[in-house]
């Protein structure tokens, strides 16, 4: 007799439709030693449909004028049970999203992570007193050395997976940015600045991913030219344009391991170093003209405006404000090279800082860490956890728009100020 198909193998949308004894008994006559694990797989996938179907405000499959949202497949999750670890089919919607809050927890690799990094510093005996008050807000109690040294190779092996994958796969990768944050290390003897160095890119999907991770003694050109390399190595291509702050030696580690590869100058940071050279009672007057730039409808108009501001009666009187503004006219409008619709998206860092303000909200929490593989297990574990989120949403960029990039790199490689050709094609 042909055996039943296994519990796993069941859309736990159709549960509800099987007869409770008829199932029971197929699968008791099937003598599965994973039996229990199983049926409690099926157990919770059946709890996650009917979730779903009050979201949605209908059951699966059906036709009802109270439907307000629709299934559109399950994304899968391990949950680790007494059992051992089943697989959790998770229900997508196609709008909005569902996630049970109830039985599984988000960012759980972060949270482990974080406890991990916490343990050692007590361990290593770090700022005891308060790293006492953080293991009792943590719930830790009677750690071993033994115990955190699983914890972190567990975290460790996956955090390295996502640090060294080939990125050839899911190239070209047409924008990136790259930025640093600032840590504090103890190395020997005494505590340190250290560099972390995040690079995010957007692939040929249209997703946004993390590229990379490193940490560096300072923003150097040695620095950001390691940082890069290793991203080229792992297979980074077809990189049209790096928004980034300017970071000392990074336009430099541009050119020497992306050639072709233009620089934007992130706005958000440019307007805080020329406000360092504008006099306090003029800078509300050039921050407007500066953000009229910004404002322009096409790149033709973007450069007319940046020549008008340098004509400007307002930076006439200010030499230093209009020699600094001169200076930087090629790295704050290369985004004019591309098309209008996502200027926003590649003229500053903006997009990134919510993803600064997860790395700093769990890394504050350490304050110094106790060796260079803490910082990367913590931030690294934070950063596979967002990685995982991009994957699982919308497109971040259109393939539409993505394709006209590229078609701007390709029609002008080195020099990013447009073109007439380019700016009909950005219209």
């Amino acid at each position: 007799m042909t055996a039943g198909p296994s519990i796993n193998q069941i859309d736990p949308a159709l549960i509800k439709t099987l007869e409770p004894g008829e199932f029971l008994h197929e699968q008791l006559a099937q003598a599965s030693p994973d039996l229990m694990r199983e049926l409690l797989a099926t157990f919770v996938n059946a709890l996650l449909g009917a979730e779903a179907d009050a979201v949605c405000g209908a059951a699966y499959g059906s036709k009802s004028p109270e439907r307000v949202n629709s299934r559109n497949g399950y994304r899968h999750r391990d949950l680790d049970t007494r059992v051992g670890t089943i697989d959790v089919a998770i229900p997508k919607l196609r709008a909005g999203t569902y996630f049970p809050e109830w039985l599984l927890e988000r960012r759980r690799r972060a949270e482990a992570a974080l406890t991990s990094v916490v343990a050692t510093c007590y361990l290593l005996g770090v700022s005891t007193r308060r790293m006492d008050k953080l293991v009792q807000s943590l719930g830790i109690t009677g750690l071993s050395k033994s115990q955190v040294s699983v914890m972190a190779a567990d975290l460790d092996a996956h955090v390295e997976d996502v640090r060294t994958r080939p990125l050839s796969e899911a190239g070209p990768y047409t924008f990136v940015a790259a930025d640093a944050l600032t840590m504090k290390v103890r190395e020997g003897g005494r505590v340190r600045n250290v560099s972390v160095m995040v690079a995010t890119g957007v692939n040929a999907d249209g997703h946004r991913e993390i590229l990379g991770v490193q940490v560096a003694t300072g923003e150097t050109h040695a620095g950001w030219l390691g940082n890069f390399g290793d991203l080229v190595a792992r297979g980074l291509s077809g990189v049209a344009l790096v928004t980034s702050d300017a970071h000392a030696g990074l336009v430099e580690a541009i050119a020497a391991t992306l050639p072709g590869a233009g620089w934007q100058r992130c706005r958000t940071h440019y307007a805080a170093n020329l406000m360092a050279v504008t006099p306090k009672a003029a800078w509300p007057g050039v921050k407007a003209m500066l953000h009229s730039v910004y404002d322009q409808p096409d790149a033709v108009a973007v450069h007319a405006q940046f020549d008008k501001l340098l004509d400007s009666e307002l930076v006439t009187s200010l030499p230093a404000v209009a020699e600094h503004l001169d200076g930087a006219r090629e790295e704050i409008l290369a985004f004019t090279g591309f098309p209008k619709e996502i200027w926003r998206q590649i003229w500053s860092n903006n997009p990134n800082e919510r993803l600064n303000r997860e790395i700093r909200r769990r890394t504050d929490v350490v304050g110094i860490f106790p060796d260079r593989n803490a910082i990367i297990r913590l931030v690294g574990a934070v950063l596979a956890e967002q990685h995982d989120e991009w994957a699982e949403g919308r497109r971040y960029l259109g393939l539409d728009v993505l394709a006209r990039s590229r078609m701007s790199l390709i029609a002008n490689p080195t020099d990013q100020s447009p073109t007439n050709e380019e700016v009909a094609i950005s219209a």
